[in-house]
């Protein structure tokens, strides 16, 4: 059945979300945490390939070596009884109270240099365990008050931070890059490189940007009212997609990590049809992990938590599934052609053609009918997105 999940899907789950314990802004845990071995096993047991971890995930801050090596050798076992792979790890610079003005942009020179070895650590023994990717969300990478923080000074901290990774693993031949996550804001106000944008344009300005990507999150994009799929686009035209995470967003709020598809159906379903279809003669456009980052709703017992999780991975199969239709439909491909979509490929300028031989060109301008797309001409995009949604709800 194309709805059961199998490891070559390269579905993964980060520890931080099957294992949310409910706790939000306003209410403690709604659960107990999961031991390492009931997570990893589980994740097995329906379908996924994958877990991704903070350091602080697995060993709390603040453990001692003896501590954070016990916990090492538990995920390894594991690991190794189950298969379950370690795609990408992170490093949590965000949770304890040294990181509340910002780790690698902390006007505190001492937390920055704390911060760079924390990161060390996890990248070490991310390399060891095998994982490809390093993400990097900056959450506390910011401020609530414009005087408080120099934000020039801070890109430029910012860029020091990346360009030291960048030569650390490099130095010691880690096969590991980097990816950076945007959000705009929550928990700080205004969140340094909040859009795929302002990150794609900073890794531009590293010593090493081959190293560096990004890591978009569909709410995170969401919550700045941008469009997901339009911003993995250009990720996938600029090659800096080197990551990605999935959840669920409905319109601008607060960050709310829900299940895949249960946001805005029709972008998540453009968003997948872009990644499985828009390669090079149709072939997936990304071949990385589908990495989901959602949080189990607080009102959910054990048993709602793994109905989640399934939820992600069933629903992304489902968009997968209807796309494939979709691009099969005659009707659909009609469309397209009606659309023109396919001519956006096309240069503008003629093979071997100037700006010169443009302006000689009386047809393209003294000659071009601009009257008859008044009334007429039309792009019928209206009915080429009634197709989709008609596919999306399984009516085609």
């Amino acid at each position: 059945m194309y709805l059961t999940p199998t490891k070559a899907d390269k579905f993964s789950f980060g520890l931080w979300t099957v294992g949310y314990n409910g706790t939000d802004p306003f209410g403690g845990p709604t659960r107990k945490g999961l031991e390492i071995e009931d997570v990893v096993t589980k994740l097995a047991e329906i379908g996924a390939y994958g877990l991704t971890f903070h350091d602080d995930d697995l060993f709390p801050f603040g453990s001692s070596n003896q501590q954070r090596e016990t916990m090492i050798q538990r995920l390894k076992k594991i690991l190794a009884e189950t298969g379950i792979e370690i795609p990408m790890v992170t490093t949590n610079l965000f949770s304890a109270p040294v990181f509340k003005d910002g780790a690698f942009t902390s006007n505190d020179r001492g937390v920055r240099r704390f911060s760079l070895r924390k990161a060390f650590r996890q990248l070490d023994l991310g390399a060891e365990l095998g994982a490809k990717t390093f993400v990097m969300w900056g959450g506390r990478e910011g401020a609530e008050y414009d005087h408080a923080k120099n934000v020039s000074g801070a890109i430029e901290r910012y860029r020091e931070a990346l360009n030291i990774f960048g030569e650390y693993v490099t130095d010691k031949k880690y096969d590991i890059r980097f990816a950076i996550e945007p959000k705009p804001n929550e928990p700080r106000g205004d969140i340094l490189l909040p859009t795929l944008g302002h990150a794609i344009a900073f890794i531009n300005t590293l010593d090493r940007p081959e190293l560096f990507g990004v890591n978009p999150e569909v709410g995170h994009e969401q919550m700045a009212g941008l469009n997901f799929t339009a911003g993995i686009a250009q990720a996938i035209e600029h090659k800096k997609l080197f990551h990605i995470d999935l959840n669920g967003q409905r319109g601008i709020k607060y960050d709310q990590d829900l299940v895949f598809g249960h946001g805005d159906l029709m972008n998540a379903f453009t968003l997948i049809d872009l990644l499985e279809n828009s390669g090079p003669n149709g072939t997936p456009a990304y071949d990385g992990p589908r990495h989901f980052d959602y949080k189990p709703s607080r009102t959910e017992d054990y048993e709602g938590v793994w109905d989640s999780a399934r939820a992600n991975m069933r629903n992304y199969l489902i968009f997968k599934e209807r796309s494939k239709v979709f691009r099969a439909d005659p009707a659909v491909q009609q469309a397209l052609r009606n659309s023109r979509v396919s001519e956006i490929s096309i240069p503008t300028l003629n093979p071997g053609e100037n700006y010169n031989e443009l302006i000689a060109d009386q047809s393209s301008f003294e000659e071009f009918n601009t009257d008859e797309y008044f009334n007429g001409k039309g792009f019928a995009f209206v009915r080429l997105n009634q197709l989709a949604l008609e596919h999306l709800l399984g009516v085609k």
